[in-house]
């Protein structure tokens, strides 16, 4: 059914546990996964009313680093559950094109993500990234609530 079911992740709590289970659906299926993280460019960040600019080197090492945390955290998991994982790091303005292209480029059938990130809201309200997803994917997209 589903050869190979991308992951978006955020590091959040929400996208581990939706992560999980796109696990468990991939094994079912024998599905291979791919784990996708994006990140913002380098900038100035906006904290409230100020704006602040790390230095560009500063910047990608941090973001780098996180990066690669939320995608060690699955590529772990799916080599425990014995699961096919790719992982992909992408600098991108706006998630939802990165997950949308990604999901074309690497011949992802499936997009298993939460319902909302570390910018979401708790409660019923989907995320803008989600809706986003939802709105532009030319496959099939389940979310994880």
């Amino acid at each position: 059914m589903y050869k190979n079911i991308l992951i978006p992740t955020d590091g959040s709590e929400l996208s581990e546990s939706a992560a999980s289970h796109a696990l468990e659906l991939a094994k079912l299926l024998g599905s291979k996964v791919t784990v996708l993280t994006v990140t913002a460019p380098w900038g100035a960040i906006a904290i409230g009313e100020i704006a602040v600019a790390l230095p560009q080197s500063e910047y990608e090492d941090r973001a780098d680093a996180n990066a690669n945390a939320f995608l060690k955290s699955v590529t772990d998991a799916a080599a425990k559950a014995g699961v096919a994982c790719d992982s992909v790091h992408v600098r991108e303005t706006n998630p939802y094109q990165a997950i949308v292209r990604t999901a074309d480029e690497k011949g992802c059938d499936l997009i298993v993500m939460g319902s909302h990130g570390r910018r979401g809201i708790e409660g019923f309200l989907l995320g803008s990234e989600t809706v986003d997803v939802l709105t532009h994917s030319k496959v099939p997209v389940l979310v994880y609530r």
